[in-house]
């Protein structure tokens, strides 16, 4: 029997607390030949925050959703702007349901915030490469935070800790992102 506690629960919080460290491999990691330094990160400052918190609001609020989920749907969404790249429009959707649901949240984000940006600015700024960039910055975060279990959601808590505001949060939009 498997029991789903909430991200805030105190024994889910103080097991994390004292999670062996799982082995991160770099290698393994997909995408490398991507290149996300710290400069490019604060660059795109605010689609990484839009998008960090686009996430973690939509993982939060599915119910069911795990890291691998999550991880499932950037995948998803790194190889379809991948496509972008080379001129063709093929859309890489998840199997899982779950992961589609987070695909389909972070698509109508991507879209929101460019057309906020033409909007403000007048024309189009964040390219197909920018999304990318930041898509595989998270990719690489949720592979760092596994803890190797089927059904974690420490990757979900990082986020959470970021984004979410806490109930009577004076100011929504400030975020306490640390690159790691």
């Amino acid at each position: 029997m498997s029991v789903s506690c909430p991200l805030d629960c105190e024994y889910l919080l103080d097991a994390r607390r004292h999670d062996k460290p799982v082995l991160f491999d770099s290698a393994a990691v997909p995408n490398l030949d991507i290149s996300v330094t710290e400069r490019f990160l604060a660059e795109h400052e605010d689609l990484l925050v839009s998008l960090g918190q686009r996430l973690a609001v939509a993982a939060v609020d599915t119910a069911g959703v795990v890291d691998s989920d999550v991880r499932a749907a950037l995948d998803a969404l790194i190889r379809t702007y991948r496509t972008l790249q080379s001129g063709v429009y093929y859309e890489t959707r998840p199997e899982n349901a779950l992961a589609n649901r987070l695909f389909a949240i972070l698509q109508e984000s991507i879209a929101e915030f460019r057309r906020t940006e033409q909007e403000r600015t007048g024309l189009p700024k964040t390219r197909d490469t920018d999304v990318l960039g930041v898509l595989v910055f998270f990719e690489r975060l949720a592979f760092e935070r596994n803890n190797g279990r089927p059904r974690g959601r420490a990757f979900i808590d990082l986020m959470r800790s970021f984004y979410v505001p806490a109930p009577g949060a004076a100011d929504a939009a400030s975020s306490r992102l640390v690159v790691p």
